[in-house]
């Protein structure tokens, strides 16, 4: 199998001052993959993988531009990547080129400009994990989440308009969020290949509702700043998982991309 890494870092002639880096697929320094495979994953981008690339880069570099499509990964990794942006010394522009979710979201943040796409959007969520173990041990797993969640809200909050407490009902919710939001929020600095940058184009609007229709993706999307939630009445899972049927995919898709 070719083990080439789909995440490269290339320096054009005609742009020798900027360095376009692409971050699609997993965040993961790939060793489950090999665990379970024995082979690598190519798609595969870890933290390791940001640092060698960018110490790599000659001193003519002054731009690093990260491309991003990620449905996210280990979070361990995405903060390393974060970091190692944040303080590579020169420019950092990251863009959304069609899904920034989960910790990728965060690598998305390390940008001081920060572009998305008309037809692309982020999530936001609380860091989950599969745990097993007896009372204590699941209390001690849960207060180690709430540690982790407040890394990504540093990134979240660090110059951005959005405050705690609209953060954390985002978060709590696991949001789906268009341009027209990130900008609102300052998730995002700017909107390409559109006049009107703080709007999607009804192009886009279909281009990402038939891409949400072929991965199958449930997509709560926050379009304003979130009611605070009412944690009453507790449901059963059972009842939770009927309760997110009751609206159709199509449904939830009109509803979230219509026209406001």
């Amino acid at each position: 199998m070719d083990t080439e890494k789909v995440m490269q870092l290339v320096v054009t002639q005609d742009e020798p001052d900027v360095a376009k880096l692409t971050i699609y697929g997993d965040i993961t320094d790939g060793s489950f993959f090999v665990l379970l495979f024995d082979k690598e994953d190519p798609s595969t981008t870890g933290g390791l993988d940001i640092v060698k690339a960018l110490s790599e880069l000659s001193d003519d570099v002054k731009t690093v531009e990260v491309h991003i499509n990620s449905y996210g990964g280990e979070v361990m990794q995405g903060v390393a990547i974060y970091n190692a942006l944040r303080d590579c010394g020169r420019e950092v522009v990251t863009v959304c080129d069609g899904f920034a979710c989960s910790i990728a979201s965060v690598i998305f943040m390390a940008g001081s400009r920060r572009i998305m796409r008309p037809a692309s959007l982020l999530m936001l969520h609380n860091p989950w994990v599969s745990a097993r173990g007896n009372a204590q041990d699941l209390r001690k797993q849960a207060d180690t989440l709430d540690t982790i969640a407040e890394l990504s809200k540093t990134a979240y909050m660090t110059g951005t308009s959005l405050d705690r407490e609209t953060l954390d009902a985002v978060m709590d919710a696991e949001t789906w969020v268009s341009p027209e939001q990130a900008l609102e929020w300052g998730l995002a600095t700017e909107v390409s290949g559109s006049k009107e940058a703080d709007t999607p184009t009804q192009s886009a609007r279909e281009t990402v509702m038939a891409a949400l229709l072929l991965t199958n993706v449930d997509i709560p999307v926050q379009t304003s700043k979130p009611a605070p939630v009412d944690p009453e009445p507790k449901l059963e899972p059972k009842e939770v998982q009927d309760q997110g049927t009751t609206e159709t995919h199509f449904q939830r898709l009109a509803r979230i991309f219509g026209d406001n």
